[in-house]
């Protein structure tokens, strides 16, 4: 049933699985590497896209899962987190962290689990969708799905 799928969206459907959670990697015809083109291509408000974001804090790769509405203020996420510092991760550091690339980064089926956090925003929407592990892929869940996979602790991003 996967077979169709690349590898690295493979390691997140198997995730998703083992979570619990149903919703398909859907393959898009054309790149979906930001939200606004995640959003068109679904049809849905580019708010219900959960963008993740690699960020570099502390010494280690922190995961950011924000609505593709807002930009991260990683100034006041750092105070709000109590954190040193917060800055954009490199591409290497990104794929050494997720084992992806960026503009397909998938909340879950990294090497390793990632510190994250989730927006609180996307708990507006009743469905939102996220990268599946490249950026050609995307799945569906809801916010309170994305919490328990990732892990993630709660809180305002922008």
């Amino acid at each position: 049933m996967t077979a169709h799928l690349p590898t690295r969206s493979r390691l997140v459907h198997d995730a998703l699985r083992e979570a619990g959670i149903a919703g398909d990697i859907v393959v898009l015809p054309d790149a979906a590497a930001t939200a606004v083109l995640a959003a068109q291509a679904l049809g849905v408000e580019v708010g219900a896209i959960a963008n993740s974001l690699v960020f570099w804090s502390d010494e280690e790769p922190l995961l950011v899962m924000t609505s593709g509405a807002h930009r991260v203020d990683t100034a006041a996420l750092a105070e709000r987190l109590g954190r040193g510092y917060i800055t954009r991760a490199t591409p290497e550091q990104v794929r050494e962290a997720t084992g992806q690339a960026i503009g397909g980064v998938a909340p879950t089926g990294h090497p390793a689990p990632l510190t994250t956090i989730v927006d609180e925003d996307l708990a507006q929407y009743p469905e939102i969708w996220a990268a599946g592990g490249t950026p050609h892929t995307v799945f569906p869940l809801t916010y309170e799905q994305l919490i328990t996979l990732t892990s993630g602790t709660v809180a305002k991003v922008d």
